[in-house]
């Protein structure tokens, strides 16, 4: 990682999509801190749930990476930042169905005692009605009682008979008829009137008895009712504070970045100088495959005119020279430093999520687990290995020159390697461990930074035969 103020000089293929780059960066950064928001309100199952955190999860690989080159310290704020930006929307949803799940509560538990309270006023309703009822039932009884004793005293015995014999004329004995038939039809109505109220107390009682079970049923959903509503409305306390204290942290954090990118600004210029001192180192190799590349181009032609001048004197006639043979295809020889490759963050420019300067990643990062081995891309020769102290950028680094190959200068570069498998001044074969993944420097996570360097510029490492 190479971050500077500006964009560097870089060749022109580069240089022409700067603008696209950044914002691609910056619309991914967006949809890190956004995007959370819609997915999550619309995941209504498991699944959904599981893609929208692995969605997230890709996203904060990016960001992580995207934050390369800057203080460990700045980027770890940014994160817990962006963290709990994605972690609000949750929130928000959860509140949001916790307060549906409470209002629901509420209602049922409103519904249950307005049902609890009919039936209890009912219930007493009855106890009335069966109150007047047992009251009217006693006195009929009563009269019924008095009306026998009556009868079985003689007071009342009046027959036939003696209606007609105690009449005095046809008239006198049709009243007298008249008055008799009526004190029947009076024991008739009263016996009628007793067990009609005998049966509607029946009644009454046998409602009594399923009303009152009934609200001990109600009782017992209204219980249920109060509990469900109480631990809905603490799951809404709960969630509403879950809340405030995101919400709380994001203003903290935010002082707090804010804070640190005043102090960070003045590291730039230590970034720069990290950046223009591997620059000049790479130049410098390059020169020197070069200067070797001619010195042996000059032996060899010498070495040819020396065969023909032997050959022609020889014979005593000269032929002309052999066309020499053909220099292997550039590029074709490098290899991937890691197996089953994932990009987590691209070559080219880029825009800080944090400062908003735009800088030059040099190289292409790979998904790679703390501790793996990192390998040779080509053979060459082991030109750098330099430990994290005082290389703040890069990390342990690695570089290995392949010399000229195709006409073309190469050298790979490794960097933030947690350890070294190789040393200053060796020689290394093609797949041969010379490291470890690790997150020395300034990064967040363990990953492969690899860079190619053809003729002294930076090309993408992707566009590569066999990447």
């Amino acid at each position: 990682m190479n971050p500077v103020r500006r964009p560097s000089p870089a060749p022109r293929a580069a240089r022409r999509p700067i603008r696209a780059l950044g914002s691609a960066v910056a619309a991914a950064l967006v949809a890190l801190s956004l995007g959370a928001v819609g997915a999550v309100a619309h995941a209504d199952s498991r699944d959904d749930l599981v893609r929208e955190q692995e969605r997230n999860e890709a996203e904060r690989e990016k960001v992580e990476s995207s934050l390369e080159g800057v203080d460990a310290d700045l980027a770890a704020t940014y994160l817990k930042l962006e963290d709990a930006k994605a972690k609000l929307p949750v929130a928000q949803e959860k509140l949001a169905a916790a307060e549906k799940a409470l209002a629901a509560a509420e209602r049922k538990q409103e519904q249950v005692a307005g049902r609890l309270d009919l039936a209890e006023a009912e219930s007493a309703a009855l106890e009335a009605d069966l109150a007047a009822g047992a009251k009217e039932i006693d006195s009929t009884r009563a009269a019924m009682g008095e009306l026998a004793r009556s009868t079985y005293r003689g007071d009342n015995a009046v027959t036939t008979l003696e209606v007609v014999l105690d009449s005095s004329s046809t008239d006198d004995f049709l009243q007298s008829y008249a008055v008799m038939g009526s004190a029947v039809r009076s024991q008739t109505q009263v016996l009628d009137d007793l067990e009609t109220a005998s049966a509607v107390a029946r009644n009454q009682q046998e409602r009594q008895t399923a009303v009152t079970a009934r609200i001990g049923e109600l009782k017992a959903e209204a219980d249920a009712a109060v509990v469900a509503a109480d631990e809905a409305r603490a799951a809404a306390a709960d969630h509403k504070a879950e809340i405030e204290k995101i919400q709380a942290d994001m203003t903290a954090l935010s002082k707090q970045l804010e804070d640190q990118k005043k102090q960070y600004a003045g590291q730039l210029a230590e970034l720069e100088a990290d950046s223009a001192e591997l620059a000049r180192e790479i130049a410098r190799i390059d020169e020197e495959n070069r200067r070797k590349e001619e010195e042996r181009k000059k032996r060899e032609a010498a070495a040819r005119a020396e065969a023909e001048r032997r050959a022609a004197a020889s014979r005593n006639q000269s032929r002309p020279a052999p066309a020499p043979a053909p220099a292997p295809a550039s590029s074709n020889f490098l290899a991937p430093p890691v197996p089953n490759l994932y990009v987590t963050s691209p070559y080219g420019y880029r825009v800080y999520p944090i400062t908003g300067g735009w800088f030059m990643h040099n190289g292409v990062d790979l998904r790679s687990a703390c501790g793996n081995p990192q390998y040779a891309s080509a053979g060459g020769t082991v030109v750098g290995v330099r430990g994290a102290y005082g290389n703040g950028t890069h990390g342990n680094q690695v570089l290995i020159n392949h010399g000229v190959v195709g006409g073309n200068s190469y050298i790979t570069v490794y960097n933030h390697l947690s350890g070294f498998a190789v040393s200053q001044g060796q020689r290394v074969s093609q797949g041969q461990t010379i490291g470890y993944t690790g997150a020395t420097g300034n990064v967040t996570g363990c990953h492969v930074h690899f860079e190619v360097w053809k003729n002294g510029s930076t090309i993408d490492p992707m566009t590569l035969p066999g990447f």
